[in-house]
């Protein structure tokens, strides 16, 4: 039976409709601000729905003659149920976060049709921080701006109350999850980014989380945006069978409204990850400066021009160039390195041209990685694959060691780079946007393995991937292009000698031009005939 197309993106079937929904609240406002209007208010359904799911846990406990709250007088019953359902602690206990009564879904609902729920939402926000620590200072409070249409907000509520979102079997089918990052792609394509900041889509984020396996250790991103990185690595974990307690998350976002949707993004996830008590610039507020990571993931903004390079002209993390002023590219590559411990790899998203750009020092920075022997990979990506912008993007994979050996069983890879081009990979999922489906994911992260030596037996394969030594790339000037490696893809071979297929080519070829020219005889003597002339 053919996949759908819902089934092929893993679409649970109702994000467009809601889409729809939410953008009617568009109106004055743009992408930037009505995202946190609609996020926020699916971040409240969601733990809402979990809140009621745990209500009706303890209801259904206190009558169970086996459960350990089970209360026997029926007259005493209800009184013990009422302090029960109450009680902070019996949902907190759970990872269940407590919803105050004013900012719960039947208080809000009934009043959606009323002037005032701008304002409702908002002290719903404030309720649920007050009670709830690790939201303080997160939830959007801009529901009763004036430019916001109270008429569209209630027609939204009214859709959102049916749709589940927090109950356990929502939770482990990660629904709000899905329908967070269809939203997040969504407004990165209506509203683009500023400075060289994109949504990651997803199926980036999953070939640098399968590429690297962060099965155990500490990850850091220092741009993490709305924590797509984090999630993914996650995701992997579980699906790998994986323990959680043996990952530890730090990330660092400048932008404080994304800092805070990070926070969110990972609390409707269970994720604990350290993102710094605020939002910071990684270049000149490091929030994490002691931290070496054994897994870095990162999209940083591509050719930042204006990241104050120029008050940083000493700094101890560009031990391999000062970076241009003018592009903030290879500020970032050392900024990883920098945060890398010594058995560590990172692997980050970068502009082409950082593959090859020789401007202002930039050359001779990527020559001294290159003899330092720090590239392990380098993968060229189709195009079209994000959604605000056509910038051609690359991965990078960098490590500190390439003996082998370590828990990992790693072969000795020193003096070796792989170069992989996966350009002509994925498939055109719209008429502008191009994904990786998981069998290319798979195919690049099997090739990385096997080279690595833990899984598979690798070979070079032209046109897709070459092992190339530090000499060999030297002598192409230290560029890292892997067009320039791994060469043409093979033609298959026909059997017909070359000088004998030339000698049939050209002979057809006369044919049809002999052809060709009788053809336009016939066509000029016919036009002559019904007095068009000769033409």
């Amino acid at each position: 039976m053919t996949a759908t197309n819902d089934q092929r993106t893993g679409s649970l079937g109702f994000e467009s409709k809601l889409w729809d929904a939410a953008d009617l609240l568009r109106n004055n406002m743009d992408p930037a601000e009505y995202k946190h209007v609609v996020l926020g208010l699916l971040f409240l359904k969601y733990i809402e729905d979990a809140f009621e799911e745990r209500r009706d846990a303890l209801r259904a406990a206190v009558a169970d003659p086996d459960s350990d709250y089970f209360v026997a007088d029926p007259a005493a019953r209800d009184d013990e149920l009422d302090d029960l359902l109450e009680d902070r602690d019996e949902y907190t206990a759970e990872n269940v976060f407590w919803v105050p009564e004013p900012a719960r879904w039947s208080f809000i609902r009934a009043q959606a049709t009323q002037p005032t729920i701008g304002k409702t939402l908002d002290d719903a926000m404030d309720a649920i921080e007050r009670d709830n620590p690790k939201l303080r200072g997160v939830l959007p409070k801009v529901y009763a701006l004036p430019n916001l249409d109270k008429h569209s907000l209630g027609k939204l509520i009214d859709l959102v109350s049916g749709i589940g979102l927090g109950q356990k079997e929502h939770r482990d089918k990660d629904t709000l999850g899905r329908v967070y990052e269809y939203f997040l792609s969504r407004f990165a394509s209506a509203e683009g980014r500023g400075g060289g900041e994109f949504y990651t889509p997803t199926s980036i984020v999953r070939l640098l989380v399968e590429m690297l396996e962060p099965y155990r250790g500490r990850v850091y991103d220092p741009c993490c945006g709305s924590g797509g990185m984090f999630v993914q690595s996650l995701k992997f974990l579980d699906a790998h069978g994986g323990r959680r307690d043996q990952v530890t998350v730090y990330g660092q976002e400048s932008n404080r409204t994304t800092w805070r949707m990070a926070r969110m993004n990972l609390a409707i996830r269970g994720i604990e990850a350290n993102l710094g008590p605020k939002h910071g610039d990684s270049f000149h507020e490091d929030l994490h400066p002691d931290l070496r990571a054994d897994f870095i993931l990162a999209n940083p903004p591509f050719n930042i021009s204006q990241w104050g390079g120029d008050r940083l002209p000493d700094d101890v993390r560009w031990r391999y160039g000062a970076p241009p002023a003018g592009n903030a590219n290879f500020a970032w590559v050392q900024h990883f390195l920098h945060h890398l411990a010594p058995t560590g790899t990172a692997g980050f998203v970068l502009a082409n041209g950082s593959m090859s750009s020789m401007q202002s020092g930039e050359g001779e920075i990527r020559r001294r990685l290159i003899e330092a022997d720090l590239v392990d990979c380098m993968v060229a990506c189709p195009g079209q694959l994000f959604y605000a912008t056509q910038i051609p993007v690359c991965l990078w994979f960098l490590t500190k060691s390439k003996a082998g050996g370590g828990e990992a069983g790693r072969r000795d890879r020193r003096g070796e780079t792989l170069f992989i081009d996966a350009r002509k990979l994925g498939r055109m999922e719209t008429r502008v946007n191009r994904v990786l489906d998981p069998a290319d994911v798979a195919r690049v992260a099997d090739t990385y393995h096997a080279w690595r030596g833990t899984g598979g037996t690798y070979e070079d394969v032209p046109g897709f991937c070459k092992s190339a030594t530090t000499e060999e790339i030297l002598a192409h000037d230290g560029v890292l292009t892997p067009g320039r490696y791994v060469g043409a893809e093979e033609v298959e071979d026909d059997g017909e000698p070359f000088e004998e297929k030339m000698e049939r080519l050209t002979a057809e070829l006369s044919a049809q031009m002999a052809e060709g020219a009788r053809l336009d005889g016939e066509i000029r003597r016919a036009l002559s005939a019904i007095g068009f002339g000769v033409l």
